[in-house]
């Protein structure tokens, strides 16, 4: 289980988890893997000049200090990459990394404005492009760099993202009414003196029980109400709902105040 799996919340699920091109692990380790290929060329040329004696000896600690540290940096390397990580769930953006060190950014889909991608022809023809999420918040971009399949990621954000915004416009389920109780059975009330039977229940005829009262609406906050308002005349703008749907709904929602 990766890091971003840790820090799901109770019903959040990943819907997308990407990570950055595996040229950034190249263009990463390449001074070890510089350190690797000093290495090999200086044990070419050991054996084609048949070095010999303190320079022979010399030339071994090099080469075993050029290996031992390409190879070292190299994992390092391999262990950062593979820590970073992309993940986009049905609530939020993430963006964890940190190999000893973990680290992570969130920011919700609700707070998300849009998502300007950049591709050049080199990352078109090998699938890698720079996405820069612009959010509410006070950093206002956030730069996933390099990221693999970059098209697929923003589509898939902004539907995810949709989807979150009809849910919020449902607003909260609404309670199911009580259920009607049972009038209990009541003995005759007898009128008049001992020998009258006529009961008080056959003298007047039975009053039919009240209905139930309506349930009152949930309660919301400002915020909620202003929250769900915002989704609403996006919907409306976007001709998902009618502007009459749009004013009874908010008529509703500013009485749940």
């Amino acid at each position: 289980m990766s890091y971003a799996d840790g820090l799901m919340s109770t019903g959040e699920t990943i819907r997308l988890r990407e990570r950055q091109h595996w040229f950034i692990l190249i263009w990463a380790g390449r001074y070890a893997i510089l350190a690797v290929v000093g290495a090999l060329v200086l044990v070419f040329l050991s054996n084609a000049l048949d070095l010999r004696g303190a320079i022979s000896t010399i030339a071994g600690f090099i080469f075993a200090i050029l290996l031992i540290v390409g190879i070292l940096n190299f994992i390092w390397v391999a262990l950062t990459y593979r820590s970073n990580e992309y993940v986009l769930t049905n609530r939020r953006v993430m963006q964890v990394g940190g190999v000893v060190n973990k680290h992570s950014t969130d920011s919700s889909l609700e707070k998300i404005n849009d998502a300007a991608l950049t591709q050049s022809l080199f990352g078109r023809m090998f699938g890698f492009g720079d996405l820069d999420v612009l959010t509410a918040s006070e950093a206002g971009i956030e730069r996933f760099r390099m990221i693999q399949d970059p098209v697929t990621f923003k589509k898939t954000m902004l539907d995810v993202k949709h989807e979150y915004e009809l849910e919020m416009s449902r607003g909260p389920v609404p309670s199911s009414p009580p259920l009607r109780a049972t009038p209990e059975p009541r003995e005759p009330e007898m009128v008049g003196d001992e020998t009258s039977s006529v009961p008080v229940a056959a003298a007047a005829p039975a009053m039919a029980a009240p209905p139930p009262a309506e349930p009152a609406p949930a309660r919301m906050s400002a915020d909620e109400v202003t929250k769900t308002l915002a989704s609403l005349a996006q919907l409306r703008d976007n001709g998902a709902i009618s502007p009459e749907d749009y004013e009874q709904k908010k008529a509703d929602l500013l009485g749940r105040i």
